[in-house]
């Protein structure tokens, strides 16, 4: 959230009846303490609060207890005339059904008002991936230059390669550990950016990963993996390694943990300069996920590494599959 937008959330929060705006407060610190909801999570819901309550303000609801079904429907569908999208809406909606229900077991609603609440269903497009040759292409990328460069770097990242050459040079080695990490585990970027030394176990080529709401789930990596990782803490780790290091796996530049958004744009760097589509970190989650999958991997298994909590997350996947397959049909069949 940019500077402005919490600006004009904030005066909105402090426009609201002093009740409500502590049980916007109430609830923020009940998803980041209780529910354990990551800080992007909790700003997200209580904006969509903050924007609920105000509505309804506007409507003329005095106290948080005179909130009902028609407030909530009349707030989407201000959001829809206002351009909103499916997801937005559903996103919404969700988040008004969950500050419901919290606010019902908290005795500030008499009812669980948003539980009948419909919300239009979320339209998932099908996500990019790269094909296995293309996926090849990116991890061999980091073969001469980093991909980030300096004059594009933030104030954690100021890439230059080392005099030693490009085969030793520090941020290259980190790059390629980056990205066979990213690929060969499927983990989100934070997850990557957060892991620590003693997170890797080198004898079962595993590394501890802590997910969405704490969720610790342990992931195999392969060989090319391993040697990365193994070059890049041999090598390339202790010439980055500072003061503020710490126990991080990945450094940047400057000697700092490695910052996702820093990693995006090596990603991306990289992709570019070998000629591929565009590619982000969670684009190689999607293809490793389907590349698994397309290789005879269960379902299930995929699930848990992927560590999603639903299976209708990973089931997208298949999706993904069948695309695919579809498509070198009627390219290919005669008949298709």
């Amino acid at each position: 959230m940019s500077g402005g937008e919490r600006r004009g959330t904030r005066a909105t929060h402090e426009a609201l009846p002093p009740a409500m705006r502590e049980a916007v407060d109430e609830f923020a610190d009940h998803l980041a303490r209780v529910r354990n909801r990551s800080a992007h999570t909790v700003r997200a819901y209580v904006t969509d609060l903050v924007s609920l309550l105000d509505h309804a303000v506007r409507m003329g609801c005095a106290e948080l207890a005179e909130l009902d079904l028609t407030v909530l429907r009349s707030w989407l569908a201000k959001q829809r005339t206002m351009g909103a999208a499916r997801t937005s809406l559903a996103r919404r909606a969700a988040s008004a059904r969950t500050f419901s229900a919290w606010a019902h077991r908290s005795g500030l609603l008499p009812t669980d008002v948003a539980a009948p609440l419909a919300s239009p269903k979320a339209h998932r497009e099908l996500p990019t991936v790269l094909r296995a040759d293309q996926a090849a292409a990116l991890l061999d990328a980091p073969a001469v230059a980093p991909a980030v460069d300096p004059r594009e770097a933030g104030p954690d990242e100021s890439a230059t390669p080392s005099a030693a050459g490009a085969e030793h040079d520090p941020v290259l080695l980190r790059d390629r550990a980056l990205l066979e990490l990213l690929y060969g585990t499927g983990v989100r970027i934070s997850e990557a950016c957060g892991l620590d030394v003693t997170d890797v176990d080198h004898g079962r080529r595993v590394v501890r990963v802590f997910g969405k709401g704490g969720r610790e789930r342990a992931v195999p990596y392969g060989v090319p993996a391993q040697r990365a990782l193994d070059e890049w803490l041999r090598r390339g780790r202790p010439e980055l390694v500072g003061p503020d290091s710490g126990n991080a796996l990945l450094l940047g530049a400057r000697g700092g943990r490695l910052n996702p958004t820093t990693a995006r744009r090596i990603v991306a760097g990289y992709a570019e300069a070998a000629g591929l589509p565009r590619t982000s970190p969670h684009g190689l989650r999607h293809s490793a996920a389907t590349h698994l999958l397309e290789g005879g991997a269960d379902l299930r298994a995929v699930q848990e590494l992927l560590g999603h909590s639903s299976l209708a997350s990973t089931q997208i996947y298949t999706h993904v599959s069948v695309e695919r397959l579809r498509a070198a049909y009627r390219q290919a069949h005669p008949r298709a």
